[in-house]
């Protein structure tokens, strides 16, 4: 099973609105057939590994990172599958929350003559498939909000663009970050501060960068922007703005390649609703979104109970007094979230945390 959970890493973020699942089957203490959702999200993992298996898996083990389905779609359920090829028994780790599935998988095999062995890595499995599991569980996409914060508390100098405060290996592993994430989020300050261009710039997952979103209520970005230079190439541009944001700017930038989405106002009326925008991209299949913009909208998410996930970066490099404060000191992110991991790149810290459990 651990090995199926490593290899559904593979696909995470390239699934589209299924969840990126490992399955190996396994005859005679050997690997017959493996399989991984496919970019896109079909095949599913069981069909990719009973095909690659062929008459070996009559009577091999498949460890299937999620339940196997019991659903039809464009395809007929993978539990069915599994029970044609004639497989005998059937490890599986996270069970899915889907309704069509939950639990329905596993009867169809049991009815099948299969023995199941459900709930085993579950845990660990559920990583790589966070994503899918948050939209289910919360009706939005899960959000991984990264912070990149000085010595001194500081995360940048208002009026001064981009702030080098990370270096070359934590820098890499946020672009690293990108392109397991399906999107990326930012407020429109950060849009005119920095002028970023959001993508994974890592050499051979250059086609990984993810969907960009940014947050700006009436529609203030610069025509000459990159991400609205870049719309559609080589990442989509997705803005999200207030119903009356002006007419002839949503023509302008749709026009220039961007897709615009219309979002209420938040109640103090200074920003948009962040819950009702989620559940909105919940809704079209997004799982995950990498939140990097800058102090204001990192505090909008915390304030509003929204971050599944925290990743602070601790640099040694000094900003000054004239820095614009962290949204969370690592003090407060020790006593709200769970730490999971640590890891020293460099001279940077990099801390992981997760949401307590309630």
């Amino acid at each position: 099973m651990a090995a199926a959970i490593r290899y559904s890493e593979r696909h995470v973020g390239l699934t589209a609105t299924n969840p990126s699942v490992a399955t190996l089957l396994v005859r005679d203490g050997r690997v017959v057939g493996r399989g991984v959702t496919a970019r896109g999200g079909r095949p599913h993992a069981e069909r990719v590994a009973v095909d690659e298996a062929g008459e070996a898996a009559r009577g091999a083990t498949a460890y299937v990172t999620l339940e196997p389905c019991a659903h039809h779609g464009r395809t007929p359920p993978c539990a069915d599958g599994l029970v044609a090829a004639g497989v005998a028994r059937v490890v599986s780790a996270a069970a899915d929350p889907d309704p069509r599935v939950d639990g329905k998988g596993h009867a169809i095999l049991r009815a099948g003559g299969l023995t199941v062995l459900p709930r085993v890595m579950a845990a660990e499995a559920g990583e790589p498939l966070s994503g899918y599991l948050t939209r289910h569980a919360r009706k939005r996409p899960e959000v991984i909000l990264k912070i990149a914060v000085s010595r001194d508390g500081m995360i940048g100098v208002e009026g001064r663009g981009q702030v080098a405060i990370t270096g070359t290996i934590a820098n890499r592993q946020t672009h690293l970050l990108r392109s397991r994430v399906e999107a990326i989020m930012i407020g429109a300050g950060t849009l005119r501060e920095d002028d970023p261009m959001l993508t994974c710039r890592l050499p051979g997952l250059e086609s990984r960068s993810p969907l960009r979103i940014v947050l700006d209520p009436d529609l203030c970005v610069p025509q000459d922007a990159q991400l609205v230079a870049t719309a559609g190439k080589p990442a989509r541009t997705l803005l999200v703005h207030a119903p009356n944001a002006p007419e002839t700017r949503r023509r302008a930038l749709l026009e220039a390649g961007c897709e615009l989405q219309p979002a209420e106002r938040d109640p103090e009326g200074t920003g948009l609703a962040l819950p009702e925008i989620l559940e909105d991209l919940a809704a079209t299949g997004l799982s995950s979104i990498l939140v990097e913009g800058g102090s204001r909208i990192a505090r909008s998410f915390l304030h509003n109970d929204l971050v599944d996930r925290l990743i602070l970066v601790s640099s040694p490099v000094e900003i000054g007094a004239d820095g614009v404060p962290a949204a969370i000191t690592p003090a407060e992110a020790r006593s709200q979230f769970a730490l999971s991991r640590h890891y020293v790149f460099g001279a940077d810290r990099w801390a992981e945390y997760v949401r307590r459990s309630a």
